[in-house]
């Protein structure tokens, strides 16, 4: 990586103020997007109960609404100001972005080997295995495993993670994986000296003015949440971060736990499109050959989230919970999507065929008529 990334904050004195999005509860419309709206609102309680879209470009927001209600069992109307927990976008949106301030100060190095930050990271084969390969996904780590039941501390997950044996060779095979988000953690951790939610939140959210986003959301801040899903137990998970895991890691880890708002995620994006440093990350890494993955963030392929409209150097990523976010910067453009379309069940998978209608309904209403 021969260019440098700095902080958030160094790049925000640079720059100037943090990106101005901060749309009323109503949110903001534009008749060309009344299609991606109309789309949208037929998905309510057939995808998810409710959603909040934004869409816009480096200096401006050109969308953002809300349609439907926050849960199977709460009528309320959604606003564009609901908090959803955005699952794996926590990847992007916390843990890249943490990787990426500290290689541009010089703290962090993609090539080197995962055990020179973490120690405890042992066993056949795990000497090899490098910070890249962990941010692309071909560490050969499993994809998972439920440490929710085999941990009672957020040391012991961290410590099952890391004495996990590998299930391919570094770089051989791309294996999407929690745990090797888990190891990240750690490894920005350990090289701040503070755990993951502080960090970011001095370094990243506070200097982006992302006041909506955070780990571990208050209580305060309940009302204005969309609920999960609904547990064994027969309550609605609200609050709470919805994927197990990160919940026995205290709710705190780099593959999951972040809730945010569209408005948020707009300014982090606005932001991020004025940084073309730091689109260095967002260019496929080819570990393993073929493979879409750049540093944290996806790329466009087939059958892709993105849509079939979006151009090749576009990025983004995808949350369990039924979230995503993609920017191309050649349309200079971002689409955020939030919703809860695990409300009540994770078994409705709909939200596959909403996201790349919306991505390519956007990209149709921002092209000109020939």
């Amino acid at each position: 990586m021969k260019k440098r990334i700095v902080g958030v904050a160094a790049l925000l004195a640079c720059a100037g103020a943090a990106p101005q999005t901060s749309p009323s509860p109503q949110g903001r419309t534009d008749a060309r997007f009344d299609a991606v709206v109309t789309y949208l609102r037929s998905q309510v309680d057939s995808a998810f109960p409710g959603a909040v879209i934004a869409v816009g470009r480096h200096d401006s927001v050109l969308l953002v609404t809300a349609v439907g209600h926050y849960g199977i069992d709460d009528p309320r109307p959604v606003t564009t100001e609901t908090v959803y927990d955005l699952a794996s976008l926590t990847k992007v949106i916390g843990l890249t972005t943490a990787c990426m301030m500290l290689v541009g100060e010089g703290k962090l190095d993609l090539d080197t080997p995962v055990q020179r930050y973490v120690p405890a990271f042992r066993g056949p084969n795990k000497e090899r295995v490098t910070i890249r390969h962990l941010l692309t996904h071909s560490s050969g780590l499993p994809a998972w495993r439920p440490l929710y039941i085999e941990a009672t501390t957020r040391a012991v997950a961290f410590a099952i993670a890391d004495t996990t044996p590998l299930l391919r060779q570094p770089g051989d095979t791309f294996v999407y994986s929690d745990l090797g988000a888990m190891v990240l953690t750690q490894v920005v951790e350990g090289l701040t000296g503070q755990r993951l939610d502080a960090y970011l939140d001095a370094h990243e959210f506070k200097p982006l003015s992302m006041t909506s986003t955070r780990f571990l959301p208050p209580s305060q801040w309940r009302t204005r949440i969309a609920p999960t899903e609904r547990s064994q137990d027969g309550t609605i998970i609200l609050g709470t971060v919805h994927d197990e895991n990160s919940w026995k890691l205290g709710g705190v880890s780099g593959h999951a736990g972040l809730f945010s708002t569209a408005g948020d995620l707009a300014r982090f994006a606005q932001w991020l499109l004025g940084q073309p440093a730091y689109l260095e990350w967002t260019r496929r890494q080819n570990m393993p050959l073929g493979s879409s993955r750049a540093l944290g963030w996806d790329t466009p392929s087939e059958n892709s989230s993105a849509g079939t409209k979006m151009g090749p150097r576009a990025f983004g990523h995808t949350g369990f919970t039924g979230t995503s976010i993609w920017i191309d910067p050649d349309k200079d453009l971002y689409i955020i999507l939030l919703t809860n379309r695990v409300n009540p069940t994770r078994e409705n998978n709909r939200i596959g065929r909403v996201r790349p209608r919306i991505a390519d309904l956007v990209v149709d209403a921002l092209t000109p008529p020939r």
